[in-house]
């Protein structure tokens, strides 16, 4: 598990981006703009697009440790099987041949499986569509009520960079640079 600490995170009040970096960075204007009573704070994972809430109680140090301390995952929670690895056995449904053919791979099926996944992870076309995917939930969070808001979801993910543009013009700044930045890497 990575340390939460370092998760990639944009802080929004409202329409303005107030902080964008590692949680640790960012964590302190959250709770800055949280207690100043902020009509709309919202901290974002930049890996998913998704909204997420801290506990933000005590000084900055306090919520810091907390953080730090929540990453850790007790060994009684473990299941059975690889729990330092965090294997998790689930069901496959594939036919007879594709059976044959795993097993006789190198380690096995398992094995395979996972060096398959991982390959297909890592590709350029499934980064991109992560990377869309996130900025999609941004968006809807964000701009979901916004004009051409329907438009620029189709331009997103037709990676039609001029059209999000267009459609997008007439947003607040800081959304749209962010929704861009993280679908396109601008």
């Amino acid at each position: 598990m990575t340390d939460l600490l370092s998760k990639p995170c944009t802080v929004f009040d409202g329409t303005r981006r107030l902080a964008s970096g590692p949680l640790a960075d960012v964590a302190p204007h959250f709770k800055k703009a949280l207690e100043k009573g902020g009509a709309s704070v919202f901290l974002f994972d930049d890996a998913t697009g998704r909204a997420f809430d801290i506990d933000i109680r005590g000084t900055v140090d306090e919520m810091l440790a907390r953080l730090k301390r929540s990453t850790a995952k007790p060994d009684e929670d473990r299941g059975p099987g690889r729990p330092k690895l965090g294997v998790v056995s689930r069901e496959v449904t594939l036919l007879p041949n594709q059976w044959e053919w795993l097993a006789a791979q190198p380690g096995g099926a398992s094995v395979t499986l996972r060096k398959l996944v991982d390959e297909a992870r890592r590709g350029p076309k499934a980064k991109a569509r992560a990377a869309r995917d996130a900025a999609y939930h941004f968006m809807s969070a964000m701009a979901g009520d916004r004009a051409g808001f329907e438009e620029a979801t189709r331009a997103l993910f037709a990676d039609d960079r001029g059209r999000f543009a267009s459609l997008t013009s007439a947003w607040p700044k800081d959304i749209r640079e962010h929704i861009a930045r993280m679908a396109f890497g601008a």
